[in-house]
């Protein structure tokens, strides 16, 4: 059997703003990579096109990959891109009704019910690096599978093959750095986080429970990559990169004294690192760490289950700073409980903490399957959900919820005034630049002027309406 794996461009749904997702976001496809090696391991033959880093629409995607003729086609899906995915899927069915269309992801794990869609032919829930393979087995056989297909967890993670790069364009992934653009690939060592952010949809998704690979597994990965691509820098997307100390004690300990001399990134939770640790693994490459800091308010903590103390994100900063690895700490607005003052509370904190060289400020979404849906859906802690079109579900430059009297706008707002206070410290251009390149620097810039620009000219034209307005009618003080 020949099949397809397709992933859509998405960055185009975010406008301007796309130009720098597509700068920090595009990155190798890894979950379908891992997919074709499956597939090729069991004696089919795959292939992969990447919409996103060809800059295909839905229309092109398509096109690209009736061209090779595949027997099966597949999508994977997250809810604020589902459409982009049942677009190319149609098309296809259309031009070649032969063409077994199949659909997997956490959008489809969580509401495959509600799929109906008659160019999907497959849906399939869960891990399906085991299943797949037999599905194939049983469309060679002339069987008909079930529409809905149950993954499975792999019995081991080190037996999975190493995922088919050769598969992808991979010249053409390029992240930001402090030293600039570095080519670099993805690269996973755990998979499954132990908590319940209210944010989180790991209850639906049955991602609690953890999957590791051993530490030399890993090292045989890497030291692949660099020989066949000649790529040194990862990003390592283990959800807490540093939840197993001797896990990645030992993953450091076998880059050190193999003489593998590599960059590498991830996120993991403030309370998990110490001097001790981070020492160990800046010898064996660490650039760049990253926190879910969320929010500084208590409150706001509480309602998304944030159970790290505010001091170990103070101490977790600056113990990366002293050690020359930048800090990157990553927010949300529009939370379960936030105000105006909860949400100017954290990007004060941010834009003042000079040990955190970035900051992400997204917009909070109640992504399907989380109990932030829940409460959005119940109007609890002043939510109010106002689309069930997953395709707002975005995090920049839109909203889809009224909190505590804010309305969409007045998040979208807040946010770009975020980004403003957080990104005109000078402090941060370095890194700032490093990361999105001369251009994108120069277009932040431009944006942070304009942005300053108009809340000064806001201001004066309100400051004036009010004296003028108090001077011809007393009794009226808001003029």
């Amino acid at each position: 059997m020949r099949v397809t794996f397709a992933f859509p461009q998405w960055t185009g749904a975010y406008g301007w703003i796309g130009y720098f997702a597509r700068r920090n976001s595009t990155w190798p496809p890894l979950n379908l990579a891992l997919l074709a090696a499956c597939v090729e391991q069991a004696g089919h033959e795959a292939q992969i096109v990447d919409g996103q880093v060809e800059g295909l629409s839905p229309k092109q995607l398509a096109r690209r990959v009736l061209q090779g003729s595949p027997d099966v086609v597949g999508f994977t899906a997250t809810s604020p891109f589902f459409a982009l995915q049942l677009e190319a899927a149609r098309i296809i069915k259309e031009e070649a009704p032969r063409i077994r269309v199949i659909l997997g992801g956490p959008h489809v794990t969580i509401v495959k019910g509600q799929i109906d869609e008659p160019y999907i032919d497959h849906l399939f829930t869960g891990e399906c690096e085991d299943v797949l393979p037999d599905f194939l087995d049983a469309l060679r056989r002339g069987e008909a599978p079930p529409r809905i297909i149950a993954g499975k967890r792999p019995k081991d993670f080190d037996d999975l093959p190493l995922p088919a790069r050769h598969l992808l364009p991979m010249r053409r992934y390029k992240l930001g750095t402090l030293k600039g653009r570095e080519h670099f690939t993805s690269i996973q060592t755990t998979r499954g986080c132990p908590w319940a952010c209210s944010f989180c949809a790991s209850d639906a998704l049955d991602t609690r429970s953890i999957f590791r690979r051993s530490p030399l597994s890993v090292l045989d990965e890497i030291r692949h990559v660099v020989s066949a691509y000649g790529i040194t820098h990862f990003y390592i997307v283990d959800d807490v990169l540093t939840l197993y100390r001797e896990h990645i004690e030992k993953l450091c300990d076998l880059l050190i004294d193999s003489g593998t001399r590599i960059t590498f990134e991830g996120s993991t939770r403030a309370n998990l690192i110490d001097e001790k640790l981070i020492r160990k693994m800046k010898r064996a490459g660490l650039v760049r760490l990253s926190f879910g800091l969320e929010s500084v308010n208590a409150n706001v903590r509480d309602l998304m289950r944030k159970k790290v103390p505010m001091q170990h994100y103070v101490t977790s900063n600056r113990l990366l700073n002293e050690h020359g690895i930048e800090a990157l700490n990553s927010t949300m607005i529009g939370l379960p409980g936030d105000t105006r003052d909860t949400i100017n509370q954290t990007i004060d904190w941010v834009a003042e903490n000079r040990d955190i060289q970035q900051a992400n400020l997204s917009i909070a979404v109640p992504y399907p399957g989380t109990e932030f849906h829940d409460m959005a859906v119940a109007g609890l802690h002043g939510l109010k959900l106002h689309t069930d079109d997953f395709s707002q579900y975005r995090r920049y430059g839109t909203a889809v919820t009224t909190v505590n009297g804010m309305t969409p706008q007045d998040l979208v707002d807040l946010q770009n005034e975020g980004f403003v206070r957080i990104y005109s410290k000078s402090w941060r251009w370095r890194p700032m630049y490093g990361k999105h390149g001369a251009f994108g620097f120069a277009l932040m810039m431009f944006r942070i002027a304009k942005m300053v620009f108009a809340k000064w000219l806001r201001s004066t034209v309100s400051t004036e309406g009010m004296a003028v307005g108090h001077v011809g009618s007393p009794k009226t003080p808001n003029g």
